[in-house]
């Protein structure tokens, strides 16, 4: 068994699992950090950025000046920004027989997966994953292709120049891989290979393994997966949390008895308390508000948006925020909102009761009938002609490089009377703010990560005690900034087998075990014999039908009749050979001397060993080896005597 890992982000994995014949892809994350090297696309002309001036080299030997600007002291490509993918050269991805996906915001990479590759297999997943990933997806292409730049940078990405650039950008890995984002058809075409499934629907694949979704608790549809044959079980463990908030809580029994556990998608602030986030956030909002300035929340157009909703529903009255309107924009904005509301099933006990009520699961539907949420696709249309100040504004991007966000960097920036909120735990804050500095607006950091922690993880794995544990290499060590803290890390014995981008893993564990079915009529003719009270034993001559991973014994055909010929030849047929009995039982020693004596044998000299006795029969001069699998005679020019001994021997043993 073997494990390929194709991403170096913990919270954005891509795996492939090796297991039993079948090649498994354990999601397909797009690690998107990698846009903050960029500048941001502004939909609307932005005098500030165009005006950049080009990074000159000190030495002047290379010629950068129109694919990277200097801001702030950083130098930012100018060009589309690009994406850093999964490994695609580590093996042939069009080998890959299935693709599971836990949770909408690790398949952002499928369409890189999926197409161009040659893949030909199944993508399994939730209704609620496939359908908000597919928001997900709608909306980055949306960002992108509303602002199209004509040039696009290459140069920077040669070898010997980024050596030279001055860091981030020096340090960015497999620059020469990223990619820019993929189109609507290629995402229409990646989405119609997913097969959906439900909660506990065990799926076959090709008769070798099972594979099932459980609960995970994280988001929406969120999902961990078992992988099992009939002797041994893999868990996939990605994005979970323990805390009580919208989506089904997680299923832990489940896990129990795994033979290997993969563990990624931590919480990414295992610091930040995320009740005591939303706290913070609500009271930041509200002081923002009450002195007259406007609040910006740079989020995903879905997942923490409907916490963030749900908590200020309950607290704009408390604040007198009843006025205040509240604005979320996203070319999905309807969509994901709409989308909350229907997958009751899917949400946790206390929502679901709510729709027998009948009442809107999420509090958001109240604030929208109230008027107090208004949601637009952009900032152009009818958003200009509603918008009011002060406000609170939600929409995407977290990393601040494209979508509608980058307007209102570009025109609450200058106010010190607004503040950016960041909830979203993706992003350093300080990168996604560093080409619009210098920045008058205040800023707040409120991540808000329901992942499990550290000490919800360790818990968990005393739980469920899988016998080996796999996961990131960055969890196996304090975070660099704080190195001092050995609680922010996996302590397990044995210690967990970590992996980085490119490691291939040999996971420690051999199948020892299949299963054979066997035919009614072959198992009709069989006669068993005890061998001890309770156990009894057939001899089988058959033959071994292996189709499709399943393996069957079946009855020895018989052989054809020969055809009459004719000349009349007499047809020696030859009888069938009988297979050689099998000898069970052990042979005790003290009556086994006193046969040997009735023989006439006395002079025994017995020795004992680690695996039983050694006879040596001195007048004779023969050995027998009394051991409990096998009795060996070592008898020298004297086959009378040997057969002598042999039959003997057999006196004790049984015959099966």
């Amino acid at each position: 068994m073997k494990l390929y890992c194709l991403s170096g982000h913990p919270t954005l994995p891509c795996n492939v699992l090796k297991f039993k014949s079948t090649t498994i892809m354990l999601d397909c994350g797009l690690d998107t950090t990698s846009v903050l090297n960029f500048l941001p696309l502004p939909l609307v002309h932005s005098p500030r950025l165009s005006k950049l001036p080009g990074w000159i080299p000190k030495d002047g030997t290379m010629n950068l000046e129109k694919e990277l600007k200097e801001c702030a002291g950083r130098v930012f490509v100018d060009s589309q920004p690009e994406f850093c993918l999964p490994e695609r050269e580590l093996l042939d991805l069009s080998t890959i027989d299935v693709i599971l996906i836990s949770n909408y915001h690790c398949m952002m990479a499928l369409p890189y997966i999926t197409e161009h590759t040659g893949f030909t297999g199944t993508v399994y997943a939730t209704e609620p994953t496939l359908q908000i990933g597919r928001l997900l997806m709608e909306e980055l292409v949306n960002f992108m292709e509303r602002v199209p730049k004509a040039q696009s940078a290459t140069s920077w990405k040669n070898k010997d120049m980024q050596r030279m650039l001055p860091g981030p950008l020096k340090d960015a890995v497999d620059v020469w891989t990223w990619k820019r984002c993929y189109g609507m058809q290629e995402v229409n075409s990646a989405l119609s290979r997913v097969q959906l499934v439900g909660y506990s629907q065990k799926v076959e694949l090709f008769g070798a393994v099972q594979v099932s979704p459980l609960s995970s608790g994280y988001s929406l549809g969120s999902s961990n997966w078992i992988i099992q044959s009939h002797h041994e079980k893999v868990a996939y463990v990605s994005g979970s949390s323990l805390l009580t908030t919208h989506p089904q809580p997680m299923d832990q029994s489940s896990l129990k008895n795994s033979d290997v556990l993969i563990l990624t998608g931590l919480t990414q602030m295992p610091t930040a308390n995320p009740d005591g986030m939303l706290g913070e956030f609500c009271s930041n909002l509200a002081m923002t508000i009450r002195a007259g300035g406007n609040v910006l929340v740079p989020c995903y157009s879905s997942g923490v948006i409907y916490d963030l909703l749900e908590c200020l529903y309950q607290f704009i009255d408390s604040a007198n925020l009843g006025t205040t309107p509240f604005y979320f924009i996203s070319p999905v904005a309807n969509s994901s909102l709409e989308f909350s509301q229907i997958f009751a099933e899917w949400l946790c006990h206390n929502k679901q009761s709510k729709v027998y009520l009948p009442e809107p699961p999420f509090p958001h539907a109240e604030l929208i009938q109230t008027n107090k949420l208004k949601h637009y696709p952009s900032i152009h249309g009818d958003f200009s002609s509603d918008f009011r100040q002060p406000c609170v504004v939600f929409t995407g991007h977290p990393s601040l490089r494209f979508g509608d966000v980058v307007h209102f960097m570009e025109l609450w920036g200058k106010s010190g009377l607004n503040t950016i909120i960041f909830t979203e735990p993706d992003f350093s804050y300080l990168d996604a703010l560093a080409p619009y500095q210098p920045l008058a607006m205040k800023c707040v950091y409120c991540p808000i990560d329901t992942r499990l922690n550290f000490h919800q993880v360790a818990k968990l794995l005393k739980e469920v005690q899988p016998l080996h544990v796999v996961c990131p290499e960055q969890y196996t060590q304090p975070p660099m900034t704080q190195s001092h803290r050995s609680d922010l890390m996996l302590e397990l014995q044995p210690p967990p087998m970590p992996y980085r981008r490119c490691s291939v893993l040999n996971l420690p564990f051999r199948r020892r075990y299949e299963r054979v079915y066997i035919l009614p009529e072959l198992a009709q003719s069989l006669v068993p014999t005890e061998v001890k009270p309770g156990v009894s034993i057939a001899t089988v001559s058959a033959v071994l039908h292996s189709k499709d991973n399943k393996h069957t014994l079946q009855s020895v055909p018989k052989p054809p009749p020969v055809p009459p010929t004719k000349k009349r030849k007499r047809v020696m047929e030859e009888p069938p050979v009988a297979p050689k009995p099998l000898l069970s039982g052990a042979v005790p020693l003290e009556a086994f001397l006193a046969t040997l004596q009735k023989h006439g044998i006395t002079e025994v000299k017995v020795e004992e060993t680690a695996d039983g006795h050694i006879l040596h029969l001195q007048a004779e001069d023969t050995l027998i080896q009394l051991e409990e699998d096998g009795t060996h005679i070592v008898c020298d020019n004297n086959e009378p005597l040997r057969t002598t001994l042999r039959d003997l021997v057999l006196r004790f043993l049984q015959k099966l």
